[in-house]
């Protein structure tokens, strides 16, 4: 069985986001061609990242904040940023005028 276009479009714009880059899971939902898809961004993120080897890390909410929770994998998230040259504000955001990614 195959999978779903959208899916697949998803994975793909996910690998494209540059390194010290970020995107979120609104705009990556719109250049796949569903504007109001972000949760669907989320479950491909949560069931193809490790197959398919996403950078995961470079996704973000609308605000520019990790929508990991402390203890749930918010903490290796704003790592693997921070090994990129993003980091988040003492407010826990990161600068999207400065490091978002738009597909």
């Amino acid at each position: 069985m195959s999978r779903h276009h959208f899916t697949d479009e998803v994975i793909e714009i996910i690998r494209e986001i540059p390194r010290g880059r970020v995107s979120t899971y609104g705009k990556i939902a719109d250049a796949a061609g569903s504007p109001r898809g972000a949760r669907q961004v989320v479950r491909v993120l949560h069931t193809c990242s490790e197959a398919e080897k996403l950078p995961w890390w470079r996704v973000v909410n609308r605000e520019g904040r990790i929508a990991l929770k402390p203890g749930y994998g918010f903490e290796e998230q704003a790592a693997l940023l921070a090994a990129e040259g993003v980091s988040l504000s003492a407010a826990g955001r990161i600068d999207l005028a400065r490091h978002l990614w738009i597909p």
